[in-house]
């Protein structure tokens, strides 16, 4: 049976459902009829929509009664049919619900204009709400689902009504710009801070957004975690198109939907759904996003050291490898990013390395999985570099495919050939890769995994009880300045440096000054810092790191500049002029650089770290 929806918020993230009317509209409904009288005309159809939902795993649905208050209805002469179209919605979503999936109660706004701006009175608009909201109070919502205001007046009036139908029901009030009202980045961030102190005062449980696309959506998050103690509900819609070289593109697809779902539950969103222009692909990617990758975060139950078994001290980091040497000594950490190839055959992986050598590198990292893709192992790469070389692998280490006990076996192999440093990270979800039925495991994330080391090197295994012998890792942590909600990054970096984190290797950047203002909260941790660049390529490369992988932030000043630029290695050299500029300003704050080639071109690696900057 269903707890509360209040206190099931608290167990974890909440996976919504997404728009009814556009699959409707799929389905041959008009745009011209009354959707939410469909629940009485064609009630298999709204049916099957809630039941579609749920099969990709909503664990919340909305009735199809946005629109179904007595003003709207008028339009279609149906107000008489106030009552009946709220009943049958709520009914209809209960059929699909069952005993697990919780029903929100839909109410959008009136549709009219208050006054004095408009002719709509408040005692008209509270007697529309009141019709509308009593009816599916009377038939058996768990919630009641303000979505889409734009007036926080109107939204007001709304919870007022709501406090004298039923003051213990809970209410998620959400709201939107408006398209019609949208004049850029400055209006909508003023709006944000308007709306801000105005839902945490509102009397109200949950607050949120939808209809708007999913990059807007985050940036909203970010001002809004400045001003609100409550759960957070983001349902962005299928997204605008985008200009790109003079064409418009729709670039909101299932996939990408689900990186941005990702995004949202690091962000510390607690609701995350959909809205116009998503159906259930758009849902069930997002939930296989992001449900077992928040259970990893939380179910973990740390056993409590035992007196018996007392921690050793571990060995000083300086002894352990090269790297640990070098941060404790403040000596410049350069390292380069060699991705494991696909398939089975490294040589080309070990002849880039065999240059990187020659060029005076001394360390490499070894991505696991990249982009929850299949190559060749990382633990494998790293020993057999280990072996053709001289370089010290840094091995990354994602909680995504293996349990903790598949991790901890891994870590003692790593071990026991002789490598010790490791960048312990959680992991791109699978579904955002290239194996759509793959599923991830997240036992536990790259704080709690930072835990399990440290733990190891003080000689004490997962179960709290002693090692044979503690080992001897050098371990970091990944961070990314260019999180859009940086205060959540921060507080990330804070708990791994709590969890004894060693260094921190930065996600790479373009833009300096939103790097210093990071690093400006990171260094409190007191952790050095290796700083990642990723030299672009070409616009091209640009457009896409930009375009196609969310999180990613690229000034426009940088895109101008490689716009101008149509000579392929003229764009290399200014992507190599871009990463050195940044590594020149900023070299004195940091413990050293990792570049992340573009292609794997090796060539590029080491014109960024030529002499000057190794």
């Amino acid at each position: 049976m269903r707890k509360p929806y209040l206190d099931r918020l608290k167990d974890g993230v909440l996976l919504f459902d997404g728009a009814m009317a556009t699959y409707l509209f799929s389905q041959g409904v008009y745009l011209k009829k009354c959707f939410e009288e469909v629940c009485l005309s064609h009630p298999h159809l709204v049916l099957d929509v809630h039941r579609e939902y749920i099969a990709r795993g909503a664990q919340a649905i909305e009735t199809n009664t946005y629109g179904a208050n007595p003003l709207k209805l008028a339009g279609f002469h149906l107000a008489d049919k106030t009552e009946q179209i709220n009943r049958e919605a709520v009914l209809l979503a209960r059929q699909a619900a069952g005993d697990e999936v919780y029903v929100g109660g839909s109410v959008g706004p009136t549709g009219r204009i208050l006054e004095p701006e408009g002719p709509l009175t408040e005692a008209e608009a509270k007697e529309s709400f009141r019709a509308h909201i009593g009816a599916l109070i009377r038939a058996g919502i768990d919630f009641v689902l303000l979505e889409t205001f734009q007036s926080r007046r109107e939204m007001a009036l709304a919870v007022e009504v709501i406090k004298e139908l039923d003051p213990a029901i809970p209410i998620q009030a959400q709201f939107t710009y408006g398209r019609g009202l949208f004049v850029g980045e400055e209006f909508y961030l003023h709006e944000a801070e308007a709306w801000g102190p105005f839902l945490e005062e509102l009397p109200v449980d949950v607050v949120g957004v939808n209809l708007m696309g999913p990059a807007d959506a985050l940036e909203t998050v970010a001002v809004l975690k400045k001003h609100l103690t409550k759960p957070l509900a983001v349902m962005p819609d299928s997204g605008m198109p985008k200009e790109v070289d003079g064409r418009q593109f729709y670039l909101m697809t299932p996939d990408y939907f689900a990186e941005y779902a990702k995004l949202f539950l690091d962000a510390g969103v607690s609701v995350i759904g959909g809205c116009c222009g998503t159906t259930p692909e758009y849902i069930g990617k997002a939930g296989e996003a992001i449900l077992s990758f928040d259970a990893g975060r939380r179910q973990v139950k740390w056993l409590p050291l035992k007196a018996e078994v007392p921690e050793k001290v571990p060995l000083p980091l300086a002894q352990r490898s090269a790297l640990g040497a070098a941060l404790v000594r403040g000596e410049w950490v350069a390292t380069v990013e060699l991705v494991p190839p696909l398939g089975i055959d490294p040589a080309a992986m070990l002849e880039k390395a065999v240059a990187l050598e020659a060029g005076g590198v001394k360390f490499v990292n070894l991505p696991d999985g990249p982009r929850a893709s299949a190559r060749l192992g990382a633990l494998v790469s790293a020993s057999l570099i280990a072996q053709k070389t001289k370089l010290e692998p840094i091995l990354h280490m994602a909680c995504r495919d293996k349990n903790l006990i598949g991790l901890q076996g891994d870590l003692f192999g790593y071990h026991a050939l002789g490598l010790r440093n490791v960048l312990l990270v959680t992991g791109d979800p699978p579904k955002v890769g290239k194996y759509p039925d793959v599923t991830g495991v997240f036992d536990v994330d790259s704080i709690g995994l930072t835990k399990v080391v440290r733990r190891f090197n003080a000689g004490i295994d997962m179960g709290a009880e002693a090692l044979p012998q503690a080992t001897s890792f050098v371990f970091g942590s990944g961070v990314n300045p260019a999180f859009p909600v940086p205060q959540t990054e921060l507080e990330r970096a804070r708990q791994k440096a709590q969890a004894g984190t060693e260094y921190f290797i930065t996600q790479p950047v373009w833009d300096a000054d939103q790097l210093e203002r990071f690093l400006d909260e990171l260094q409190k941790t007191n952790v050095p810092v290796i700083l990642g660049v990723w030299p672009l390529a070409s616009y091209r490369n640009a457009l896409f790191l930009a375009n196609e992988v969310p999180g990613v932030v690229i000034p426009r000043e940088v895109l101008e500049r490689m716009e101008k630029i149509t000579d392929k290695e003229a764009g290399r050299q200014e992507g190599i002029r871009q990463a050195r500029d940044i590594l020149a300003r900023l070299r004195h704050r940091v413990a050293g650089v990792q570049v992340s080639p573009p292609f794997g071109n090796v060539k590029t690696a080491l014109e960024v770290l030529r002499e000057d900057t190794l």
